[in-house]
């Protein structure tokens, strides 16, 4: 990522650090099961535990943005925990369109086509990073 996609990155997640988790995360999780209604079965029936932990891993990933590769065991734990839960590969897809789509809802006219090409790239090394984790797991 270059230093212009960082910042575009963190300037942009400053505005979802204003909004609580619950809403945040309501409307992503309502994009994703809107997309995928099968995804929902995974998730607990009480979602504000889901919605405070999605918001965390996205604080801790913009704040380590410089040093993405200090997260990898991190995101590959991660990544191992959901596929004990039924994630596969072809469903970071569709995450990371609920993502980008929860972003320019947030965003507005703020969220211009500089910053959708930071926040894709982005999410592109985290989904790499986690199939990558799995598919470890898979061959060992």
């Amino acid at each position: 990522m270059t230093p212009q996609q960082v910042q575009l990155i963190k300037k942009s997640w400053r505005v979802f650090q204003q909004i609580k988790p619950e809403v945040v995360g309501d409307v992503f999780y309502s994009k994703l099961f809107a997309d995928m209604p099968s995804l929902r079965k995974m998730y607990p029936k009480d979602m504000q535990q889901q919605y405070c932990k999605l918001i965390g891993m996205l604080n801790t990933l913009v704040s380590r943005i410089e040093q993405l590769g200090v997260l990898t065991e991190e995101m590959a734990a991660m990544a191992q925990r959901h596929e004990v839960y039924g994630v596969r590969p072809a469903h970071y897809k569709v995450v990371g369109k609920a993502l980008l789509w929860t972003l320019e809802q947030g965003l507005g006219h703020d969220y211009t086509a500089e910053v959708e090409v930071a926040w894709t790239k982005c999410y592109q090394i985290l989904a790499d990073t986690m199939m990558k984790a799995t598919q470890s797991t898979q061959l060992s």
